[in-house]
């Protein structure tokens, strides 16, 4: 039957395909949206079980492994989701300047993030020591990774690299200059420091030896204490990488005893300890022990001072002590310690007994060292990475790095540490 069109018919025509090309699109975008959405529900719900069947196979980490304490392999656990900033109005800003070794510094940052945290204050990434001993020109982003110090600790304190500008001696500020009393619990902290922000905005630490934890300060405080220390307080990449270095090259030549002997000249002049030392050694040690102001003490009886327990061990003592701890010639050890005093004249008997003795000077070639020439606390670092990961550790003097040491091994084992004092 033939169908007749009228003109207006035809004339609708084109109109008429118009729109069937554009319902023809539409069904084709509208069919691309929702595969699209499809394959990216199918995608998520295959990464999600993924994860739970294993959790690097989509991280790009499988198959990588660290070292640990004792020589033991452990996958690395992924990085925890950043906590929120703790909101608070702060009371001021806190600037220190941290004194003493490696150890010690650590110790004092510690200290000052709680005093900070306790006092509501904006504490200034910490000042290092300078001019001590070692002369160290090292900063704290030379040997802390200082983004991973700030974000780690936003929860429980505000942390700032740089005081803000207004407050630069460029405007004329000067900030309260002091040494907090050292020996102080948290009273006078909240009873005496905290009243002078109202007045002066910014307080300057120039000594921040404050011994806090030895004041039965809160649990609460000591806690936070050790979030710094063991969690906060991590080494830059490049001493990370080449601590790790060292451990796997004493690991490949089987286990491995991390002896820190600290018979170096500081703690030997520090101390007054003069034993087995020459008539111009002990008169060298003492004139050091005069050139350092802050070292309190000064006319020290060297035997009186032995007979009391408070030197290091010697050389020569340390040899008869481990070979009467069970430990032959085969026993691989690591001097986990800056120059011994009296250089190699001083190791001949613990050669002798122990010929597997090696130092990082040893182990590395002279290119990995260069970096961390002439800064003792980077070198530190790196003895305290090998230290941590060793399977026995000894040290020869119960000091900052002992117990800190002592601490970490502890934390990473999760079983008493291998340790002899």
């Amino acid at each position: 039957m033939e169908v007749v069109r009228s003109e207006r018919d035809i004339d609708k025509l084109p109109l008429l395909q118009g729109q069937a090309v554009q319902r023809s699109r539409l069904q084709a975008w509208f069919i691309r949206i929702c595969s699209s959405i499809l394959i990216w529900t199918c995608l998520v719900q295959l990464v999600t079980v993924g994860e739970l069947w294993h959790p690097r196979l989509f991280t790009g980490e499988l198959g990588f492994r660290k070292m640990s304490v004792g020589g033991e392999e452990s996958l690395p656990s992924s990085p925890p989701p950043p906590v929120p900033s703790r909101n608070y109005r702060s009371n001021g800003f806190l600037k220190v300047s941290c004194n003493g070794g490696l150890n010690q510094m650590r110790s004092e940052i510690c200290d000052m993030v709680t005093i900070a945290r306790l006092l509501n204050l904006t504490l200034v990434v910490p000042e290092l020591d300078k001019a001590s001993f070692w002369a160290d020109p090292s900063n704290f982003e030379d040997i802390f990774d200082v983004r991973h110090f700030i974000d780690s600790l936003r929860d429980e304190v505000r942390i700032i690299k740089r005081l803000p500008k207004k407050f630069g001696a460029r405007y004329g500020f000067k900030p309260l200059i002091m040494p907090p009393v050292s020996w102080s619990n948290e009273k006078y902290y909240l009873q005496q420091i905290l009243p002078l922000f109202s007045q002066h905005k910014v307080i300057y630490f120039n000594k921040t030896d404050a011994r806090l934890a030895n004041n039965g300060i809160p649990l609460e405080l000591q806690k936070l204490r050790c979030h710094v220390n063991f969690q906060a307080l991590k080494f830059t990449p490049e001493i990370e990488a080449l601590g790790n270095k060292l451990v796997h090259i004493l690991q490949e030549k089987g286990p491995y005893l991390a002896l820190h002997l600290r018979y170096e000249m500081d703690m030997l002049a520090f101390s007054g300890c003069t034993h087995g030392c020459t008539v111009e050694e002990a008169e060298e040690l003492k004139r050091l022990r005069y050139a350092f102001p802050w070292w309190r003490e000064k006319e020290i009886v060297s035997e009186e001072r032995r007979s009391h327990g408070l030197c290091p061990l010697t050389p020569e003592e340390t040899a008869l002590i481990l070979r009467a701890l069970g430990f032959d010639k085969e026993t691989q050890i690591y001097i986990a310690s800056g120059e011994i005093y009296g250089s190699e004249r001083r190791l001949t008997s613990l050669r002798a007994a122990f010929p597997r003795i090696v130092k990082k000077e040893m182990l590395l070639d002279p290119k990995d060292l260069l970096q961390f020439q002439n800064h003792s606390s980077q070198m530190a670092a790196l003895d305290f990475m090998v230290s941590v990961a060793s399977n026995i550790f000894i040290p020869t003097y119960d000091g900052n790095m002992a117990r800190v040491v002592e601490g970490h091994r502890t934390l990473v084992s999760k079983k008493p540490s291998n340790w002899i004092a």
